[in-house]
C-alpha cells in the first residue's frame, strides 16, 4: 500500500475512535456533585446492586469480631484492607460522611445507620446495640479514588430467634407522630424510578431540615440476598431516584430530619414489577 493509502486508512480507524468515543460520553448523565453514572432507560441494564460479597475491585472488609451480645451495647471495630492486607486509610468525603456504616437483621428490621470514627491506624470503630437474637447484615459504605464500595458481612447474635414478616406494601406510614407518605409511581426492574416522600402532622406539611448534606437519606435493600442499592437524593426535596435491578419485594429505609434537629426513619415495602 502506498504512504497516501496508508495515511486514508489511518484517518478512518481515527474517526472510528472518536465517534465510539462520543457514543461512550452521551451514555453517562453527570448528577449534581458531578457524579457521573449511566442513564438508565428502558432498554439499559440496570446499575449493579452492591453489599453482596466481603470483597470487592480489591478492597476487603475484615471485621474484628462476628459474634455479638444480645441486647448489650459492644464496640464493633472493622478495618478495610487492600490486596495487599494494608490498611487503607483515606477515604473520599460522600454525603459529609467518610464512611457510612449499615445495619439490619436478616429479616429486614432492626435497621441502623452509624457513622464510626477512624483511628491513627487506619481501624474503624463504633459502639453498637443489637436488641434481637439472630444474623445481622453490616455494609461498610464508602469511596476511596472516587470509587464507590459497599463491603458487607454478618455478625450472629445469639439467643432465641423470633423473625418478623415483612410488612405488606404500604403508600403511607406514621413515626414519631408523623405521617411519611411515598408518592404511587411505576417502579419497574429496569428502568429508573422516582420516589418522592411527603411528611405531614395532623394534616399539615412539616419542614425537615437537611441531613448528610440533603433533605433525607434513603437506604434500598432487597428481601433475600439484602443486596445494596444505590440510592441519589435530591438536594432540595425529599425525592430520590433508585434503578432496582430486578422484580421482587425491597425494603426502603428513609431518614430525614425535623427542624427541631431530631432524627426520624421511615420504612416502607416495596414491591417492583418486570
Amino acid at each position: 500500500m502506498n504512504v497516501a493509502g496508508r495515511l486514508a486508512g489511518f484517518a478512518v480507524v481515527l474517526a472510528l475512535v472518536f465517534a465510539g468515543a462520543a457514543w461512550a460520553g452521551s451514555q453517562l448523565d453527570v448528577h449534581p456533585g458531578g457524579t457521573e453514572r449511566p442513564r438508565m432507560g428502558a432498554m439499559d441494564a440496570p446499575q449493579p446492586v452492591r453489599g453482596l460479597a466481603v470483597s470487592e475491585k480489591g478492597l476487603t472488609l475484615e471485621l474484628a469480631r462476628r459474634i455479638a451480645p444480645q441486647g448489650s451495647p459492644f464496640a464493633l471495630a472493622f478495618r478495610i484492607v487492600d490486596g495487599r492486607g494494608q490498611t487503607v486509610r483515606d477515604f473520599d468525603v460522600e454525603h459529609t460522611k467518610r464512611m457510612h456504616f449499615i445495619v439490619v437483621r436478616r429479616d429486614l428490621t432492626g435497621f441502623q445507620h452509624l457513622h464510626p470514627s477512624e483511628s491513627a491506624d487506619g481501624t474503624w470503630s463504633l459502639p453498637v446495640t443489637l436488641p434481637e437474637a439472630g444474623s445481622y447484615r453490616v455494609f461498610a459504605d464508602f469511596s476511596v479514588g472516587q470509587k464507590p464500595y459497599t463491603l458487607a458481612d454478618d455478625i450472629t447474635v445469639d439467643g432465641s430467634l423470633r423473625s418478623h414478616r415483612l410488612p405488606a406494601a404500604a403508600g403511607a406510614v406514621d413515626v414519631d407522630g408523623l405521617r411519611v407518605a411515598l408518592a404511587e409511581g411505576a417502579t419497574k426492574a429496569g428502568a429508573e424510578s422516582e420516589l418522592t416522600f411527603t411528611v405531614t402532622r395532623a394534616g399539615r406539611p412539616v419542614a425537615v431540615a437537611d441531613y448528610l448534606g440533603a433533605k433525607g437519606h434513603l437506604v434500598a435493600l432487597r428481601q433475600g440476598d439484602l443486596a445494596f442499592l444505590h440510592v441519589h437524593p435530591d438536594e432540595n426535596r425529599l425525592r430520590f431516584m433508585a434503578a432496582f435491578p430486578t422484580a421482587g419485594t425491597y425494603r426502603l429505609f428513609l431518614q430525614f430530619k425535623t427542624t427541631d434537629g431530631r432524627l426520624h426513619t421511615a420504612a416502607f415495602t416495596q414491591e417492583v414489577t418486570r
